[in-house]
């Protein structure tokens, strides 16, 4: 694939853009071109450029954020800083996500506080020979199992993944909220009501994430979290042989 622009023009398009499709537009790409976002995505990496003022859709950047929780004392005084007008539980929890994923802390914004990261149990040994005790809830929640852990009971969001494209398997990791039609874009799951991501991808390989890993986000690349690899399910989806 030709390469129709230069690092100077990427550096260039990634200082005056905020978003990544922005970036496309401002070298004359196709912003819905895959391959070509990768290319770019991975010289952005390459270069060592600033992206921390890419809001996407939202309307202010992780930078913004950072800003924000610096100079508020209440969560009035962070939207208001953050000039979010129309406010809904959807914006506090966007925020909540992103400032646990960027390690920013809101403890001081109310009394909430959000648990420390830490990488679940999930190597294979004897002691877990038995499993774990998993408990479904007997009505809508936002979890899917209830699992007790060595660290205590953990909240379960269940997803799997067919998206399988040249950047590998792409997994949706976020929530869209009920409305008439089912139209409302997805928003990201809230990291204190939900501990853990158990995802399954196509080649049936197993991940176990903590929330607050992905927090902010709606949807990922699995390679990205190879650290979170708990195994593998083949074994279980072998047919079995019948004994003579």
């Amino acid at each position: 694939m030709d390469q129709l622009w230069t690092d100077d023009g990427l550096r260039e398009a990634v200082a005056d853009s905020r978003s990544w499709r922005g970036v496309m537009r401002a070298l004359s790409l196709c912003p819905t071109s895959t391959s070509r976002l990768n290319t770019v995505k991975t010289r952005v990496v390459q270069l060592g450029l600033d992206t921390s003022h890419f809001s996407g859709q939202r309307t202010w950047s992780d930078t913004a954020l950072k800003h924000a929780a610096a100079q508020a004392r209440s969560w009035t005084e962070l939207l208001d800083e953050l000039k979010i007008g129309a406010r809904s539980g959807d914006d506090r929890i966007r925020i909540k996500a992103h400032a646990a994923r960027l390690g920013i802390d809101l403890a001081h914004l109310d009394a909430d506080t959000l648990r420390p990261i830490s990488k679940p149990i999930a190597e294979p040994a004897l002691d877990h020979l038995r499993g774990y005790n998993t408990a479904i809830p007997m009505e809508p929640t936002i979890y899917d199992l209830l699992v007790t852990m060595p660290e205590g009971i953990q909240r379960v969001q269940v997803k799997t993944t067919i998206h399988f494209g040249k950047a590998g398997w792409a997994v949706t990791v976020g929530r869209r909220p009920y409305s008439i039609g089912n139209s409302e874009r997805r928003v990201p799951y809230d990291p204190e009501l939900i501990d853990l991501f158990f995802i399954m991808d196509g080649d049936l390989n197993i991940y176990l994430i903590p929330s607050q890993v992905i927090a902010g986000r709606v949807g990922i690349l699995l390679r990205g979290y190879q650290q979170y690899l708990a195994g593998n399910a083949t074994g279980l989806m072998a047919p079995q042989s019948c004994a003579a």
